[in-house]
């Protein structure tokens, strides 16, 4: 069978994250993605202009149309702003009896903030109880926690545990805002821990980040993969987006990573790889 994936997210007009980004992890790893709209932003490499809130009828009704036809693999969720869109993706997770990778995107990369403060709370209570794995990078899980951003392991640890007892099956507290040579994250699975190491790239294209590891999860859990070998498997490949991120000339400000570093020969887009993929 075609392994599919749905994001539920917001779309970057500037292609970088939210829904582009994840439809373009699917494709680069060999997943049909499909896509629930939550809202439209005006972003670029800059930073986010405006933001439009799809309205949570049309939300919903995106949900069903794909829930109800397609053999959907994996779910993926990134940025939800208001509370009534959060209060519909939950009900139609329990429609169609579905846990999902949860992105909780509050911040872009720009700084700029992209979650009502009144949707925290809804976030908290509704949706981390259907989360199969949840993505936080430290702001975001001090956010969630009410504590401040973690510094050392074993605060990193305590949050988890506090994300967990809300309700999330398992959480990866991403390290990319740590400091270090190494960008580390660490997998939490009720008492196991397993601590994921890349050397830390420097680039100014890092733009999608969290959407790009979240999704590339989901795509790894569409294909059947368990959640430890999707989680490595998203690292890998996030690592090397990075690498080659610097390969693509995108915007005066903070440009994406490169989705498609394997099929691509250089900054031309001219490719590389043969028909049979990664």
């Amino acid at each position: 069978m075609t392994a599919i994936a749905v994001t539920i997210a917001g779309s970057d007009s500037g292609g970088g994250a939210g829904i582009q980004a994840d439809l373009k992890t699917f494709s680069a790893l060999g997943v049909y993605g499909a896509s629930v709209i939550t809202a439209v932003t005006g972003q670029n490499t800059r930073g986010v202009s405006a933001v439009e809130d799809i309205s949570p009828t049309v939300v919903a009704a995106q949900i069903d149309a794909v829930l109800s036809d397609l053999a959907v693999g994996a779910v993926k969720i990134g940025m939800v702003s208001r509370r009534e869109t959060i209060a519909v993706i939950a009900a139609g997770l329990k429609r169609y009896d579905r846990l999902a990778v949860i992105d909780p995107v509050m911040v872009a990369t720009s700084g700029d903030h992209l979650m009502q403060p009144d949707a925290i709370a809804t976030l908290k209570e509704a949706l981390l109880p259907l989360a199969l794995i949840l993505t936080p990078n430290l702001p975001e899980a001090a956010l969630l926690t009410g504590r401040g951003i973690a510094e050392t392991d074993s605060e990193i640890a305590r949050q988890a545990d506090m994300l967990l007892k809300f309700g999330a099956r398992s959480v990866l507290m991403k390290g990319g805002h740590a400091k270090g040579r190494d960008a580390i994250d660490i997998l939490y699975s009720g008492e196991t821990a397993l601590h994921l190491s890349r050397p830390r790239i420097e680039t100014r294209n890092d733009h999608g980040t969290g959407c790009t590891l979240s999704a590339a999860i989901a795509a790894g859990l569409a294909k059947g993969k368990p959640i430890e070998d999707a989680v490595v498997a998203a690292k890998a490949y996030l690592h090397d987006a990075l690498v080659a991120a610097d390969r693509l000339t995108i915007g005066q400000g903070r440009g994406p990573v490169h989705h498609f570093h394997h099929w691509w020969g250089d900054s031309r887009g001219e490719s590389k790889a043969s028909s049979d993929g990664p």
